[in-house]
């Protein structure tokens, strides 16, 4: 696979998440070029959330495991319950958005990191 010309790719994170880090070393690996935003830098668009919502749906989003999501009072937690409570939360606090997002070329959006996943769709570049 020879590298892309032009950024095809966006992921979206931040660059000290492992997951970010190993998702990153992939597409590098595999010569796929990408464009990177950083969610501390540039918060989250609010745009893109709105799509992101509609093709993988909230529950994918909201990162329940980590850090951020055990630091919530319980009542935040409890109220997020639909689409549009995951995104007020995720607007707020873009570190709730589990990482990385990817909108790859084909329009398909993914979340977390999956080696044979992304094999798959970058064989579709």
């Amino acid at each position: 696979m020879s590298a892309m010309s032009k950024h095809t790719i966006t992921l979206y994170g931040i660059p000290n998440c492992d997951t970010v880090k190993k998702a990153r070393a992939w597409l590098t690996s595999h010569g796929i070029d990408y464009r990177f935003h950083d969610f501390k830098k540039q918060g989250a668009p609010e745009s893109q959330i709105d799509s992101w919502l509609d093709k993988v749906g909230w529950d994918k989003l909201v990162n329940r495991q980590g850090t951020t999501w055990r630091k919530l009072e319980p009542a935040t937690q409890i109220r997020v319950t639909d689409g549009a409570s995951a995104r007020a939360l995720m607007l707020e606090q873009t570190s709730i958005i589990k990482r990385p997002v990817v909108e790859w070329k084909d329009d398909n959006v993914t979340v977390g990191f999956d080696a044979p996943s992304w094999a798959l769709l970058a064989n579709k570049l």
